[in-house]
């Protein structure tokens, strides 16, 4: 199933049969991924009286309840109501969801403090002159382990500020990254780079969003691609998503 995608004045074809899916799923039958000092997510079935929702104990359906944070256990997208006094909705601020997009992988460097981060420098190196849409940045190394990592207190990689002024002056409007933040872990509320990616001192970038904790398999080749970025409809700062690329042929 191929579709001819025009953009700006380029046309592109892309294979809709052969999405690749970056997304990390809620999954309680293992150790789900986790950050934020929250316990795991749960999905069990509702009871009420002597009726379960659960057809292995003798209910006609599956009826369950789902207790999650978006922030915490599963890809999510993010809108800047997440850092501003005013509650801003995802549901209402993402209005497309097809973008081209650069898939790039860095290694954080350490710096003095002993933290790993993401430079302006390394996003420089790997973006050059490309005008895209969306970044999706893997960090390396890249196990199969960042499916079901806790995070909490352990001070993963970060962007510098830096960093995310460059994105935003480069005109990206959605930034995918695979760690649970663009932010340092512990940083007293300042949150650097979702302000600086947010334009929050200036005009606010409304449209733009940053998703977290994807997962993008070491088959996914640096490049470009075209991004679907679904969302699940929450009136809320952030919802579960699900973003899928496509190879360009």
């Amino acid at each position: 199933m191929t579709a001819t995608i025009e953009h700006n004045s380029k046309k592109y074809k892309i294979d809709l049969s052969k999405p690749l899916d970056i997304s990390i799923a809620i999954d309680t039958t293992k150790e789900n991924i986790n950050a934020w000092y929250l316990d795991d997510p749960k999905i069990y079935p509702v009871s009420e009286g002597d009726w379960t929702g659960s057809v292995q104990q003798g209910a006609d359906v599956n009826f369950n309840n789902i207790q999650f944070n978006p922030h915490s256990h599963i890809t999510h997208t993010e809108c800047v109501g997440h850092i501003t006094e005013k509650v801003y909705s995802i549901n209402k601020n993402l209005e497309k969801f097809f973008f081209l997009a650069e898939v790039v992988t860095i290694a954080p460097e350490q710096i003095k403090n002993k933290d790993f981060v993401i430079s302006k420098k390394q996003l420089q190196y790997v973006l050059g002159n490309k005008k895209r849409e969306a970044i999706v940045i893997r960090t390396i190394p890249n196990l199969s382990d960042k499916k079901s990592m806790r995070y909490s207190n352990t001070n993963p990689p970060y962007l510098l500020e830096e960093a995310a002024e460059y994105l935003k002056e480069k005109g990206i409007e959605h930034l995918l990254i695979d760690l649970p933040s663009v932010d340092k872990e512990k940083d007293e509320g300042k949150l650097l780079a979702h302000n600086a990616f947010w334009n929050t001192k200036g005009v606010i970038r409304m449209q733009a969003t940053i998703t977290e904790f994807i997962y993008v398999s070491n088959n996914i080749k640096d490049g470009t691609y075209f991004l679907n970025l679904m969302i699940a409809p929450f009136e809320n700062d952030a919802t579960p998503s699900k973003p899928t690329l496509y190879e360009i042929i």
